[in-house]
């Protein structure tokens, strides 16, 4: 199957209402092209499930003031003062989950595990409605497994099967996230051929990922640009 397609046609596969795993934590190593197409697509009343929701006017940032989505779920809100403003007035529902909570829930979705116990959130409102058990004589909460129906990611590189490097710590969340969903389109800055990775630099195999996007953006200075 050919895994290279445009931005555009990424789109297709995004229906209104669907959840969507999107990796990022600020606006290191989020996919800034697919999410600028979204906000340019009739695709509305999403669910997404992020670290945060980038920044005013960037990265996820975007698709809030774009009216595109229902509810947030992440760890790290108050960065986007838009992010905050909508919740207060109604019209964007958040669920906060501690991060560490958020990391090893999004790897129980994509390994196949219903969830876990922890002892993160125990006396607070996070444990509000949830499965309260003691073990070893210690308080612990059940937290479910999380699953997307997309998942967008984001790599500094992909050969053309579609096994992904990440860049540093642009990784963040992409490598479980890659795991989880139905469908996984990676936005990449460079497609080399396959055969060019050792091995051990491979984060994401190619099995995870089912389509690639190259990345329209440039970086200047350390930060990704919109390229002219």
């Amino acid at each position: 199957m050919k895994k290279l397609m445009s931005s555009a046609d990424a789109m297709k596969l995004i229906n209104s209402g669907d959840t969507l795993l999107v990796g990022g934590f600020g606006l290191s190593g989020t996919p800034l092209t697919l999410i600028d197409e979204l906000v340019d697509s009739d695709v509305g009343n999403l669910t997404v499930i992020s670290n945060n929701l980038g920044e005013e006017g960037r990265g996820l940032g975007k698709l809030l003031v774009a009216g595109k989505l229902k509810k947030a779920k992440g760890s790290y809100f108050t960065t986007n003062r838009d992010a905050v403003k909508a919740w207060s007035d109604g019209k964007l529902e958040i669920e906060l989950i501690p991060q560490g909570t958020l990391a090893e829930a999004i790897r129980c979705g994509g390994a196949g595990i219903g969830g876990f116990y922890t002892k993160t959130g125990v006396g607070t409102k996070i444990a509000e409605g949830k499965e309260v058990k003691m073990i070893d004589d210690e308080t612990f909460i059940f937290e479910k497994a999380i699953k997307g129906d997309v998942s967008l990611v984001k790599a500094l590189k992909s050969d053309t099967l579609g096994n992904l490097v990440y860049d540093k710590t642009a990784r963040n969340f992409n490598p479980v996230m890659a795991t989880a969903s139905k469908i996984v389109i990676a936005e990449v800055d460079e497609l080399v051929e396959t055969g060019t990775f050792a091995p051990e630099e491979v984060v994401t195999p190619h099995l995870y990922v089912d389509y690639i996007v190259i990345n329209k953006y440039i970086k200047k200075g350390g930060r990704y640009v919109e390229s002219i």
